[in-house]
């Protein structure tokens, strides 16, 4: 069969790619390697809305110039994983530059309020009476429009962007085009083993860190989310990860266990 466009968009609201992307940059490294065309997509437009995915409150606006310069060094970090001979770099100021707005508008109308409210998130923060900017109901329509405009037949996201993946099932749909498939990866819990891997919040690894700070920081982990990183940023099999627990259980010390992932992941 013909190779399929396999899309991921990352919105540059930081200057660092982390580990936690890597979950999903890693996935994109086997489509590519079936044969897949994948479309790494920079949200230099999407990211001057911001994306609301699993957020209690509206997130700050950023500059222009901060987007562009952060996008720049998305495009150097990505290529320590992904073949730059099979990636197309596209970035959605592309089209939404030029969206007119009977376009948009056009595109507003295939969702309603009710639908929009349907959102985890969204109906979490409007039951409890916090304010829901309406740029935020946007963010989703727009990530279905580039599913649009790049054609995509899948779609890769974390779980909490599930229903912007839906979404653009819809709007694909609604532009006459068949419908993406979507693959969600779980979220990697960062280096406090609590809440997400993320800038934001400081547990983040990012991926141009120095060697020996990426590996002290892998090392710094708990023994039991040593396994959790295994499963999501190695690419040891299933049964390698089980005969490396089953020794940990035989009285191996899992210090040694962790400088294999810490190995691996550097």
């Amino acid at each position: 069969g013909k190779p399929l466009r396999v899309k991921a968009g990352f919105d540059p609201t930081s200057p660092d790619l982390h580990l936690g992307h890597t979950v999903l940059i890693n996935k994109l490294k086997l489509f590519q390697e079936f044969g897949h065309k994948v479309i790494f997509l920079i949200g230099d437009f999407t990211g001057l809305v911001g994306d609301p995915s699993g957020v209690n409150e509206t997130r700050p606006v950023l500059s222009e110039n901060l987007i562009k310069k952060n996008s720049q060094t998305y495009k150097k970090q990505i290529f320590k994983i992904l073949d730059p001979k099979k990636t197309e770099i596209r970035y959605n100021s592309e089209w939404m530059n030029k969206f007119s707005p009977q376009k948009f508008i056009d595109l507003l109308s295939t969702q309603t309020v009710a639908r929009m409210l349907e959102r985890e998130d969204f109906s979490k923060r409007y039951k409890s009476r916090k304010p829901i900017s309406i740029h935020e109901f946007l963010y989703p329509l727009l990530q279905g429009y580039d599913s649009v405009m790049l054609k995509a037949d899948v779609e890769l996201g974390g779980t909490d962007q599930k229903f912007n993946l839906l979404l653009g099932r819809e709007v694909q749909k609604y532009y006459g085009l068949n419908p993406q498939s979507i693959l969600t990866v779980p979220l990697l819990e960062g280096l406090d083993g609590v809440k997400k891997m993320s800038k934001s919040f400081g547990n983040y690894v990012a991926l141009n860190e120095k060697k020996e700070e990426l590996f002290g920081k892998i090392m710094s982990i708990t023994d039991e989310l040593m396994w959790r990183y295994f499963e999501l940023l190695s690419f040891k099999s299933n049964i390698e990860i089980k005969k490396l627990r089953n020794s940990q259980k035989e009285g191996e010390n899992p210090r040694n266990i962790k400088f294999i992932l810490a190995e691996e992941i550097v």
